[in-house]
């Protein structure tokens, strides 16, 4: 019985992906250890999306390296592995084998020698692997969880290199999906997070239509589930069907991930994105007259190859005057076979960080002022941390895990993550709030 470490890196799918790649192995007979010391196999899924990424997936395959010895195997697989695999074969011959984001049933069977493998010089597919329903395993107390509904990107943007890394747009079929959220329900998920690389465009390319509404509304139906929350919806793709069904549904969190990256038209362009400055504007403005406490939450790219001052500004008096909810910034990063990366008029790393926190700084202010306007209010809260007794760290439904405002509370004892408690807002921050359990 082969005891198995999965160290994973990056986003929600990577998370998804290790999760599928644990039932794949507990199926086989092997044990999913939480410590990287007590396992036979140590696997990293890692991202490769920008430089820091990559750094961080890197220094996490050497420091499993370092601890090897002569009974382990390492193995790296994911984003990383997928994008630099000749490279990583030649640089990392501490790694015995490299897996892709298409191989995780060829995986399974090469570790639990099922399949024979080779040397892993070659075990990266150029496939795309067609989504069906897969088992997942959650863990101890899987409250909040992301269910995949799509793989892959069409939109080719000049910056990015998923489409690259995982391929072309395709969905996952409806009763795929309704399965996969009834098991998350059965393990006790109460916050499912619908995810793709542009969730929006769910169905097209399998029924011919954006068949997102009819998809939120059935998983409404599931029992156990409580909030619904939305993440990379781009705004070309937010119909009016779409606006209806989580004005509509009690399920849907009133929460909204809408992945901007800029407002300026020239720098729309330049990123070889689908939307204009006024179609986002437009957007957002239908969402808040359709549903008034809609939580708008974005990403902001700056610091492009060609962004001037004055779209900078533009930028700058559109976080001011829009009051966006929710939102993050990054600094352009120079991909390898990106169209960006052959652009010129590329900036200098001093001013893209500086633009950066500049957007940022705007941010906090509006943020600070959207938060003290919940004084005084009372929120469901999902708890998802215990500091001591009766003292909790939490979210409201306008806040997705891990990257959104914090609600530290007071309450009685015994609640656990998961469970959901009205709290009055007593204090705000730039980001965080606190309060006490009515």
């Amino acid at each position: 019985m082969k005891k198995i470490f999965i160290d994973t890196l990056g986003c929600e799918k990577n998370t998804y992906d290790s999760q599928m790649l644990a039932a794949a192995l507990t199926d086989r007979g092997c044990i999913v250890m939480s410590d990287a010391a007590d396992a036979d196999i140590m696997i990293v899924n890692t991202c490769g999306f920008i430089d820091d990424a990559k750094r961080e997936s890197i220094e996490h395959i050497f420091n499993l390296a370092a601890i090897k010895g002569e009974d382990k195997k390492l193995i790296v697989t994911g984003c990383l592995s997928q994008r630099y695999h000749d490279e990583l074969v030649s640089e990392m011959p501490e790694v015995d084998m490299f897996f892709g984001v298409n191989d995780y049933d060829e995986m399974a069977d090469v570790l639990t020698e099922e399949k024979s493998g080779s040397d892993g010089s070659d075990l990266v597919g150029t496939s795309v692997d067609n989504l069906t329903y897969r088992k997942r395993s959650f863990g101890d107390n899987p409250y909040t969880g992301v269910l995949k509904i799509a793989e892959g990107c069409n939109n080719m943007c000049a910056f990015c290199a998923i489409p690259l890394i995982r391929g072309k747009f395709r969905s996952k079929k409806m009763e795929d999906c309704i399965r996969e959220a009834e098991d998350m329900a059965a393990a006790g998920t109460k916050e499912l997070i619908v995810i793709a690389q542009d969730t929006s465009q769910y169905g097209i390319d399998l029924y011919g239509r954006l068949a997102l509404p009819e998809l939120l509304t059935k998983l409404c139906q599931i029992d156990g589930i409580e909030w619904i929350r939305l993440m990379y919806v781009y705004d070309n793709g937010i119909t009016d069907e779409l606006i209806d069904v989580i004005s509509r549904e009690d399920k849907i969190c009133k929460y909204i991930d809408i992945p901007i990256q800029h407002i300026s038209d020239n720098v729309l362009k330049l990123m070889g994105r689908r939307s204009t400055g006024e179609s986002i504007r437009a957007t957002i403005k239908k969402l808040r007259e359709r549903i008034p406490d809609i939580h708008v939450r974005t990403t902001l790219l700056v610091g492009f190859p060609g962004e001037t001052e004055d779209d900078m500004k533009e930028l700058l008096d559109f976080i001011d005057t829009e009051k966006i909810d929710r939102a993050g910034a990054f600094a352009y990063s120079d991909e390898e076979g990106t169209r960006a990366y052959g652009f010129e008029g590329k900036l200098d790393e001093e001013t893209k960080v500086s633009r950066r926190d500049a957007v940022m700084e705007h941010q906090m202010r509006v943020s600070e002022a959207l938060n003290e306007k919940k004084i005084g209010r009372t929120y469901e809260v999902m708890i998802d941390e215990i500091i001591e007794p009766g003292v909790y760290a939490g979210r409201t439904r306008y806040d997705a895990p891990e990257i959104d405002c914090e609600v530290t509370f007071s309450g009685s004892t015994g609640k656990k993550p998961g469970d959901i408690i009205n709290v009055l807002i007593n204090n705000a921050y730039e980001y965080d709030l606190e309060g006490e359990e009515i």
